[in-house]
C-alpha cells in the first residue's frame, strides 16, 4: 500500500491572513481612539465651561449672611427698638454619644418639657447631623450660667447666641411703633411679587405692624453672602471670600419717649387714644392706644393662646385706635362746620338765632334736642362753638344741605387718609348722597341732614383725622402731613424729612379765620366756654373744642340717662386743642371711649398732658440756660 504524503503549509497565505487581521484590528484600536480622543476633546475643550461650573457648585458654596436690623430712637436720643443678643441650648447631634441619655440628663439640669424634647426630635430629623439642632429657645442669664457651669459633662451641646428685637418700653409704644416677626407665607408671596425676596434669602424675621413695617426697606439693610468650600457630605470645609451685608439704618422718630410714657400713665385702663402733635410741620411728638399689648410676645412666636386672648378680647388691644379708631367726631367739627357756613354766606358774623333747647322742621313731628334742655338763648356763631350750640348747627346743617357740608368737610380731610407713616389707617367715614345710595340703595333725607351738623348720625372719623383737621385750622387752610418720622442716620448725620405744606382750602374772607380761631379760644378762655373749667388757672393760654360723642339714638319722649346705660353704650368724651393759643406749639386730640361729656372727661386730660409737655419744655430750658452759664464762667476763668 502507497503511502499519503502530508501536504506542505501555505507560508504565504497565512502571512497574508495574519497581515489582513492585524490591519483591521489596528484600525479597530484606532477608531477607538479617537473615539477616546473626541470625547475627551468634547469633555475638556467642547464642554469644559458646564462641567466645570457643576464641579464648582458641589464643592463651593454662596451662603447669604442676614444683615443687622436698623435701630428706632426717639426725638432725644432714647433707644426705642434696640438688637439684643437672644440665647439658645443646641445640640449637635453626630458629636454626642447617647443622645437618649444625653436628653435625659439635661432634662434634669435644664427642666425641659416634653414639649422641646419632642419638638427637638422632630426637627432633627430634616437636619444634617453635623448641624446643631435647638432644644430650647430664649434662654435667661440665670439658665445660661447653669449649663455654662456643667457644659464639660455635655460634649456636642452647645449655647449659640444671635441678635433679636426687642421692645425696652413694650405696650408704651406698641401701636406706633409695632413689631418685627417671622416672616409667613403671605409675607414670603409680597416679596417674590415686590421682587426683593432675594434680599432677605438669610432673613427670618420682618416688619409686621407700625412704623417697623413702614420702614421695613430703611431699616433691614442689604443682605451679604460668604463663599464657602463644602465636602460631598455639604459640611463646610473653609471660607473663601465674604461680602459682608450693610446693616439697616438707624432712625429717629419725632416722638418724645416721656410725653408717650406720661399719656399711657393718664389713660391708664380707659380705652381710647390720644395724640400729640407739632401744628407747624405735622410732627407726631406722642401716640398712645388703649388697651395695649407688649410686642415682644410676637417677636419669637406668640402662643395660640395669647393671640387668641388678644384677638378675641372684647376691648380690641389689636387695633389701633389713635389711626384706625372710627368714632362719631361731634361738636369737635362744628368750628369747621360754621366755617364753611360762613364763606358759603348761609349765616354771618353777626346773625343771632333764640336757641331754646330744640330744633324742628316745618311740617315734621321730630324733634332735634339741644344738649342743653332749656337752650343757649341768643347765640351766635361765635357764641354757638364756644357753648357748643347743638340747635345753631342744626340749623346751619339744613341750611346747607349734605352736599355743601361733604365739599367742606372733605377739604379738611374727613373720608380720607391723611398721610400718616402707617399702613394701620381708615379713611372712616364722611356720609354723601352717594354713599348712601351704594350702601342702602336709599335717597338721601333731610332728616339725615340734621346730626350731621354736630358730628353725628352715619359720620366717623379717626382721632388722626380730626387732629389734622385741627391742625389746618391752626395753620388758616394749609395742611402738612402728620408725621413720625424724624429723620434717618446716614453716616452719623441725622437728615431730616422736610414736611411740606399743601394748601386746601382758600377764604373768601380771611376775617372768618380769625372769627374761628377766636371761638376755639373762648371755648376755653370765657366763662361759659365748654373747656373752661378743665383749663383754669394755666400758665398758657391754649384754644380747643370739646365734643360729646352719643353712640344710640335716645327716644323722643326719653332723656339720656348715663346711669341707667350699659357702660359700653355710654358717650365718648372728644377733645381737640392747641397751645399757646398766639403761637402754636403743640396740638391734641383725646378720645376716650364711654367715659361721658367730652368738657369734663377729655379736657382735663388734655389739660395734663398740656401741663406736662410745657413742665418738659421749662426743664430743657433751665438745663440749657445752666449750660449756657457754665460755658461762660469757664471762659471768663
Amino acid at each position: 500500500m502507497a503511502r499519503r504524503r502530508q501536504p506542505i503549509r501555505d507560508h504565504s497565505a497565512e502571512a497574508n491572513l495574519f497581515a489582513r487581521r492585524a490591519v483591521i484590528s489596528g484600525l479597530f484600536v484606532i477608531v477607538l481612539m479617537v473615539g477616546v480622543l473626541v470625547n475627551l476633546a468634547n469633555l475638556q475643550i467642547v464642554h469644559h465651561q458646564d462641567y466645570q461650573t457643576r464641579s464648582n457648585e458641589n464643592r463651593i458654596k454662596v451662603l447669604p449672611v442676614a444683615p443687622n436690623r436698623g435701630l428706632i430712637y426717639d426725638r432725644n436720643g432714647v433707644l426705642l427698638a434696640e438688637n439684643r443678643p437672644v440665647y439658645s441650648l443646641e445640640i449637635v447631634p453626630e458629636q454626642v454619644d447617647g443622645l437618649d441619655q444625653t436628653l435625659a440628663e439635661l432634662q434634669t439640669l435644664m427642666t425641659l418639657t416634653e414639649a422641646e424634647i419632642e419638638d427637638f426630635r422632630e426637627e432633627r430629623k430634616s437636619v444634617r447631623r453635623f448641624k446643631p439642632v435647638p432644644v430650647r429657645n430664649q434662654l435667661n442669664h440665670d439658665e445660661v450660667a447653669l449649663f455654662a457651669a456643667n457644659q464639660h459633662k455635655f460634649p456636642g451641646v452647645q449655647i449659640s447666641a444671635r441678635l433679636a428685637r426687642y421692645y425696652p418700653y413694650k405696650d408704651s409704644l406698641t401701636h406706633l411703633l409695632g413689631y418685627v416677626s417671622r416672616i409667613n407665607k403671605r409675607d414670603a408671596e409680597r416679596l417674590e411679587l415686590e421682587g426683593s425676596s432675594a434680599n432677605y434669602a438669610a432673613t427670618h424675621y420682618i416688619g409686621k405692624q407700625g412704623i417697623e413695617r413702614y420702614y421695613e426697606s430703611i431699616l433691614h439693610g442689604q443682605v451679604g453672602y460668604q463663599q464657602v468650600e463644602v465636602n460631598n457630605q455639604g459640611r463646610i470645609i473653609r471660607v473663601l471670600d465674604v461680602d459682608p451685608p450693610i446693616p439697616g439704618q438707624d432712625i429717629v422718630l419725632n416722638v418724645d419717649i416721656r410725653l408717650q410714657e406720661k399719656i399711657a400713665e393718664i389713660l391708664s385702663e380707659r380705652r381710647g387714644a390720644i395724640i400729640v402733635s407739632e401744628p407747624s410741620n405735622g410732627a407726631i411728638l406722642a401716640m398712645y392706644s388703649g388697651p395695649s399689648y407688649d410686642p415682644n410676645l410676637f417677636v419669637h412666636g406668640i402662643s395660640q393662646k395669647d393671640y387668641s386672648s388678644l384677638l378675641n378680647s372684647r376691648y380690641s388691644p389689636l387695633l389701633n385706635r389713635a389711626t384706625q379708631g372710627r368714632y362719631p367726631p361731634a361738636s369737635t367739627i362744628k368750628p369747621h362746620l360754621a366755617l364753611v357756613g360762613l364763606e358759603k354766606g348761609v349765616v354771618s358774623r353777626e346773625k343771632q338765632i333764640q336757641d331754646r333747647g330744640s330744633f324742628t322742621l316745618p311740617n315734621v313731628s321730630h324733634v332735634w334736642r339741644d344738649w342743653k334742655r332749656w337752650g343757649h338763648g341768643v347765640v351766635d356763631v361765635k357764641k354757638a362753638i364756644e357753648v357748643s350750640c347743638d340747635t345753631y348747627f342744626y340749623e346751619l346743617a339744613f341750611k346747607l344741605g349734605i352736599d355743601r357740608m361733604h365739599e367742606g368737610m372733605t377739604a379738611f380731610g374727613f373720608g380720607q387718609y391723611t398721610g400718616i407713616d402707617l399702613k394701620e389707617e381708615s379713611d372712616a367715614l364722611m356720609p354723601s348722597r352717594g354713599w348712601k345710595r351704594a350702601r342702602f340703595n336709599e335717597p338721601w333725607y333731610i332728616g339725615d341732614t340734621i346730626p350731621v351738623g354736630i358730628g353725628q348720625s352715619f359720620w366717623s372719623a379717626t382721632p388722626i383725622q380730626i387732629l389734622q383737621s385741627v391742625n389746618i385750622l391752626v395753620n388758616k387752610g394749609f395742611k402738612i402731613a402728620p408725621t413720625i418720622l424724624k429723620g434717618v442716620m446716614i453716616e452719623n448725620e441725622l437728615a431730616e424729612r422736610v414736611a411740606e405744606s399743601e394748601q386746601v382750602i382758600e377764604v373768601v374772607d380771611p376775617i372768618n379765620w380769625d372769627l374761628i380761631l377766636a371761638s376755639l379760644y373762648g371755648t376755653v378762655q370765657e366763662e361759659h366756654g365748654t373747656a373752661n373749667a378743665a383749663f383754669k388757672g394755666s400758665e398758657y393760654k391754649s384754644a380747643g373744642k370739646t365734643g360729646t360723642a352719643q353712640l344710640f339714638t335716645v327716644a323722643q319722649d326719653e332723656e339720656y340717662d348715663e346711669e341707667n346705660v350699659d357702660k359700653y353704650l355710654r358717650d365718648n368724651a372728644m377733645y381737640v386743642g392747641y397751645a399757646p393759643y398766639d403761637a402754636p406749639e403743640i396740638s391734641v386730640v383725646v378720645a376716650i371711649e364711654n367715659a361721658g361729656g367730652g368738657g369734663s372727661n377729655a379736657a382735663p386730660v388734655a389739660r395734663q398732658i398740656m401741663d406736662y409737655y410745657y413742665s418738659l419744655e421749662s426743664q430743657y430750658i433751665a438745663k440749657s440756660d445752666t449750660e449756657m452759664t457754665a460755658s461762660i464762667d469757664t471762659s471768663d476763668e
